[in-house]
């Protein structure tokens, strides 16, 4: 039996939950522990990492929502369905990474200027190293989910994962340094974690905001026309245009063709090339216009 590729983009989304729901039982786990350790043992940087895991729940908790939303089918109010749900889960999700992210950089400023000579206990680094590699295995299971399912947004959590993975490391760092009496480098380190969290907001913000303006990568809208300037019949590719509603892409083409051929012959060019766009796994639909070409004599 040949699988529905409608239906199969629904388990997509489905398969795209799993990746926010792990994200979100491992930020939750790994923020109270860094949170407590970070307050116990007198660490900012554990402390700011703790803070960023705990808003990244947030973030996690808007993809799930967006991915289960996105699945919804067209109706009345939506004829193109609900996809688009996914990338505006991700902008929200860059909204709320941003907002942490400056409130942690105005946090840890604030201490660079405050007298505190002690150093964080050293367990805060062995919390920090063990937090980082479990971050490690989760950013894996969703950038190998996200290529899978060819998800935005759960490429967007796992690029979030990444990034808490390295700060996670810079944050050791910065309280091994402080070990050695450097009690600067531990709130200096929390001032990187915070421009970390902002660089990864801006990106994911960057991404969704130009998905949603219809903004669309040039290369792939060339790799569509050499596509169907090869297709048998096809004179000329007057225009080719793409827009994506979440993770699929519509594609408008206008076509040349010889103005001599029968109704069903130009109608058969243009079902071909649509089949040969679709053989692309996120070409969702395909609109097709053509238009005689003059023969010269």
């Amino acid at each position: 039996m040949v699988s529905d590729p409608m239906h199969q983009r629904f388990e997509n989304l489905k398969m795209g939950e799993r990746g926010a729901i792990v994200s979100i039982i491992a930020y939750i786990c790994l923020s109270l522990l860094k949170l407590i350790i970070g307050n116990l043992s007198g660490s900012e940087a554990l402390s700011a990492d703790g803070l960023n895991n705990a808003t990244d729940i947030v973030a996690s908790i808007a993809v799930l929502i967006g991915l289960r939303l996105a699945q919804r089918p067209a109706d009345e109010d939506h004829p193109y369905g609900h996809w688009k749900s996914e990338t505006i889960a991700s902008l929200i999700a860059s909204f709320i990474m941003m907002a942490v992210g400056l409130e942690v950089l105005f946090t840890a400023v604030m201490s660079v200027f405050r007298t505190n000579e002690q150093s964080p206990d050293l367990i805060s680094v062995w919390t920090g190293l063990f937090c980082a590699i479990i971050m490690f295995f989760v950013y894996r299971y969703n950038r190998n989910l996200a290529k899978k399912i060819n998800s935005q947004a759960v490429m967007a959590a796992a690029k979030d994962n990444l990034s808490d993975v390295l700060v996670g490391m810079g944050t050791v760092i910065g309280i091994m340094g402080s070990q050695f009496q450097l009690s600067w480098l531990d709130p200096v380190t929390a001032i990187v974690v915070g421009l970390m969290i902002c660089k990864t907001a801006w990106d994911i913000f960057c991404e969704a905001s130009h998905h949603l303006s219809d903004g669309y990568d040039e290369k792939a809208l060339q790799a569509y026309k050499d596509t169907v300037q090869m297709v048998d019949g096809v004179e000329l590719v007057k225009e080719l245009r793409a827009r994506n509603y979440g993770s699929n892409t519509v594609v408008d083409v206008v076509l040349s063709i010889k103005g001599e051929l029968e109704f069903h012959e130009a109608h058969e060019i243009a079902t071909n090339v649509e089949n040969e766009l679709k053989k692309s796994s996120e070409v969702i639909d395909v609109h097709v216009h053509y238009e005689p070409v003059k023969c010269r004599v």
